[in-house]
């Protein structure tokens, strides 16, 4: 597995920065944010798919139903959890009948994203990871909203966990936005060039009752966010989203 990444000075500059900020940073500990390298751009945004508007426990069965569809993929990889089976491959997806995706629990809008997903991965227009990292974030995003069920959120949470782009602010987050609104952009333009750690910060603010969130007017307490937030655990595990 690669090294661990520092982010002493990313926790730094954002403790300097906003006070509010630096409560959260000392109370939480060290950022445990850390990119889930094994998976393909495809298999993450599969995965993202498949987790949308579910809690984590029925979205992991459907995800283990998917894989045993394709008993012939044998294929594991190594991730943070340790070694779990491989996805099926865009070939794969595109040769299964619509029934017997949907035979693994996936709704009918998911089975057609998934399949419009592994269509555009075929195609180009989904990149590697390789070609992904010589694109800019908007370049991305950009691109890969044109992915059936794919928006901006999803490819965020991509750039933060696959592909560990450290300046991106998800002002979309439903956990992040408790107590900004509207003035997120604005106000987050100090956290730079550190964004993606006041991100993984914010959303660890949101599980505290009794800790204001950075930024938040009033002194109002923070509520805890929707498992949107809350997924992204103290292992650095992005969050799933509710809708993407």
């Amino acid at each position: 597995m690669p090294k661990k990444p520092d982010h002493s000075a990313a926790c730094t500059h954002l403790s300097r920065v906003d006070r509010k900020l630096a409560r959260i940073i000392a109370r939480t500990g060290p950022c445990a944010l850390r990119p889930e390298t094994a998976q393909s751009i495809f298999e993450a945004l599969l995965e993202s798919i498949i987790y949308q508007q579910l809690n984590g426990k029925v979205a992991a069965t459907i995800t283990a139903r998917v894989k045993a569809l394709f008993p012939e993929n044998t294929r594991r990889i190594r991730t943070r959890r340790g070694l779990v089976d491989g996805f099926p491959s865009p070939e794969q997806i595109l040769g299964a009948t619509e029934e017997r995706l949907r035979s693994a629990g996936l709704s009918r809008a998911k089975m057609l994203a998934i399949r419009d997903l592994a269509a555009k991965t075929l195609d180009g227009t989904v990149p590697t990871v390789k070609q992904a990292h010589h694109m800019t974030d908007e370049e991305l995003i950009e691109r890969l909203d044109s992915v059936r069920g794919i928006g901006r959120w999803t490819v965020e949470m991509l750039l933060i966990f696959r592909l560990g782009r450290p300046d991106v602010l998800a002002v979309d987050d439903y956990g992040i936005r408790k107590g900004f609104a509207k003035e997120l952009l604005t106000y987050g333009e100090r956290w730079r060039p550190y964004r993606s750690v006041a991100c993984w910060y914010l959303w660890r603010a949101a599980e505290m009752k009794d800790l204001p969130m950075a930024g938040e007017q009033g002194g109002k307490s923070a509520t805890p966010a929707k498992k949107s937030a809350a997924k992204a655990g103290t292992k650095g595990k992005r969050p799933r989203a509710k809708a993407r």
